[in-house]
């Protein structure tokens, strides 16, 4: 069983519903899924380039990256209908532990100049987003076999009400929110 997925049930349950003044465990916050996504757009000029994002993305969330498709045509981007232009993985359930865990105790801490990340980066209904500039920040990615960096997307979708809730579940799993007071 997952490090933090333990945490979860053993500690932050507990701690969520003093907090919150509530005694029913399901109305508590809960995460629900981590979305990754990389926009890959220079696939159009070089067609290897979503290959080794794929490749990428897979080895980080440790499952097959699904390759997104261009929805609509844009012709000052030179983008047709159903040109590959990114990859995605959804992860949950154990996966999903696993991964936030690495993350917040392995990667953010390789990011060179890190001071924490934006705690206003949540959308009102208590779903947060925040971006990496490169993959070379997970473990899994051997940087010598890396032609080119790649940044990324990652969305945590919680089951919150609002966005102090997500806030706190985020805070108490360990996300090394930034000090905006100062």
């Amino acid at each position: 069983m997952p490090r933090l997925l333990d945490k979860y049930n053993a500690e932050i349950v507990q701690a969520l519903g003093t907090k919150f003044g509530r005694k029913n465990k399901l109305s508590l916050p809960k995460l629900q899924k981590i979305v990754l996504n990389m926009g890959v757009g220079k696939a159009l000029q070089d067609k290897e380039r979503i290959k080794h994002a794929v490749e990428h993305l897979s080895l980080i969330a440790g499952q097959k990256a699904q390759i997104t498709k261009a929805r609509v045509a844009v012709s000052g981007f030179r983008l047709r209908e159903n040109n590959e232009i990114g990859c995605r993985v959804t992860l949950r359930g154990k996966r999903m532990y696993e991964f936030l865990d690495r993350l917040i105790h392995v990667a953010l801490p390789r990011i060179r100049d890190f001071r924490g990340v934006n705690p206003k980066s949540f959308d009102g209904n208590g779903n947060y987003s925040m971006g990496l500039t490169e993959q070379l920040v997970f473990p899994e990615i051997d940087p010598d076999k890396v032609t080119f960096t790649q940044g990324m997307d990652i969305t945590f979708v919680t089951g919150c009400r609002n966005d102090d809730e997500a806030r706190e579940l985020l805070r108490a799993f360990g996300m090394p929110f930034r000090d905006e007071s100062k």
